[in-house]
C-alpha cells in the first residue's frame, strides 16, 4: 500500500491507496488554526500513526501542499499557513520513515493534474490543465506528459493573471485574479459591492459579514438576489477569461475546473465556456473541452497517490 497525504489550508485529508489507485482508506483532520511547528507536527503525528498501524505494507508516501515545494532544499512555502515561509518538510517526514520508504512531496497544482491523468477525466491525455478554485486559485499545467514547473518551481501561479484594471493595492498579496474570483475573493468583492451601494438590502446584508462565505453568495445567486447575481457573474467571467489565456498559451486538450468553488460553481460551466469562447484563440478553442472535476474534492489526495506511485517507478525522493 501507499500512504497520500494532502495538506490544505485548513485541514490534512490522508488515505491510504492500493497500487492500482483504490482508497482503502480515508480521513480528514481538521487543523483547528495550527500554524507553524503545529502543521508538520499533525502530519508526522498522522504518518507515525500509519506506519505503526501498516508499516509492513507501505512501500512509499506521496504528499501535496498548498503552494510551493523547492525540490532541491525539501523546504515549503505555504502562504496560507501561518510559519510556513520556509519549512523543512521533507526532513521531518523523513524522521518519522528512518529513510526506510521513499516521501515524495508536490505543490498542490501539481498533485490535482496527477490525480485527473491517474483517476479522473484526464486519463489518456497528454496536455491538459487543472484550474483549481478554493481559498486562492492555481493551476496544475501538463504539457507533452510533463507538469510544467518553471525555473522557480512556481508554474501554475495563475492567481496573479492580470484580467483587470486599473491595478488595485489590494491586488499586492493575491494577484488579480484570485482577488476578485476565489473563494475568498468572492467574498471580499461581496464586502466591497455592500460598501459602494448603500439601497441594497437583499438577502447578503442580512448576513454577519465575519460568517460570510462563498457558500452564502452562491446560495443567494440561486435565489435571484441582484447582489449575488452581480458578485458571481464577475467570476464567471474573470474564470472564463482565465480559460481563454491558457487555451491561448498552451492550446491544451482538456481544462478541468475543480476546487472547493467546484462545488457550487459547478453548474456554471457552460458560461464559463460561453465567455472563454469570446477571448481564446478560436482555432485552439474549437479543440479544447471545458470541464468539470470528475474527482470532486479529491483530485489533490488522488495526485497524491501517483506521486507516491512515481517512487515505486525509480523516481528517486529528495
Amino acid at each position: 500500500m501507499i500512504i497520500g497525504f494532502d495538506l490544505g489550508g485548513t485541514k490534512l485529508s490522508e488515505a491510504l491507496f492500493s497500487s492500482d489507485g483504490e482508497i482503502i482508506r480515508h480521513d480528514i483532520h481538521m487543523l483547528n488554526g495550527r500554524t507553524g511547528k503545529e502543521v508538520g507536527s499533525l502530519m508526522g503525528e498522522r504518518l507515525s500513526v500509519l506506519l505503526n498501524e501498516f508499516e509492513n505494507n507501505i512501500e512509499s508516501i506521496g504528499v501535496s501542499v498548498p503552494g510551493i515545494y523547492y525540490r532541491d532544499s525539501g523546504m515549503v512555502w505555504a502562504p496560507n499557513i501561518p510559519g510556513w515561509e520556509s519549512y523543512p518538510l521533507l526532513q521531518e517526514l523523513k524522521e518519522k520513515t528512518k529513510d526506510h520508504i521513499p516521501v515524495l512531496i508536490d505543490s498542490d497544482r501539481a498533485c490535482y493534474i496527477l490525480g485527473e491523468v491517474w483517476q479522473g477525466s484526464a486519463r489518456g491525455l497528454s496536455d491538459v490543465i487543472f484550474v483549481a478554485v478554493g481559498t486562492g486559485i492555481g493551476a496544475g499545467i501538463m504539457v507533452n506528459n510533463e507538469i510544467l514547473r518553471g525555473g522557480h518551481d512556481i508554474s501554475g501561479a495563475i492567481g496573479w493573471l492580470a484580467l483587470d484594471r486599473p491595478y488595485k493595492k489590494g491586488y499586492n498579496d493575491y494577484g488579480c485574479f484570485e482577488y476578485q474570483a476565489s473563494g475568498s475573493g468572492i467574498v471580499r468583492i461581496v464586502h466591497e459591492y455592500l460598501k459602494m451601494d448603500q439601497k441594497y438590502n437583499g438577502m447578503l446584508r442580512e448576513i454577519d459579514p465575519d460568517n460570510l462565505s462563498s457558500k452564502e453568495v452562491f446560495a443567494a445567486y440561486e435565489q435571484g438576489d441582484r447582489m449575488a447575481n452581480r458578485v458571481i457573474n464577475n467570476a464567471v467571467e474573470l474564470w472564463g477569461m482565465a480559460a481563454a489565456n491558457l487555451v491561448s498559451l498552451f492550446d491544451p486538450q482538456k481544462i478541468i475546473f475543480g476546487g472547493g468553488v467546484f462545488g457550487p460553481a459547478s453548474k456554471l460551466i457552460h458560461y464559463i465556456r460561453q465567455e472563454a469562447g469570446k477571448w481564446a484563440q478560436p482555432v485552439s478553442f474549437k479543440k479544447v473541452s471545458i470541464d468539470v472535476t470528475s474527482l470532486k474534492g479529491n483530485a489533490g489526495l488522488y495526485g497524491t497517490g501517483k506521486l507516491a506511485l512515481s517512487a515505486l517507478n525509480n523516481v528517486s525522493s529528495r
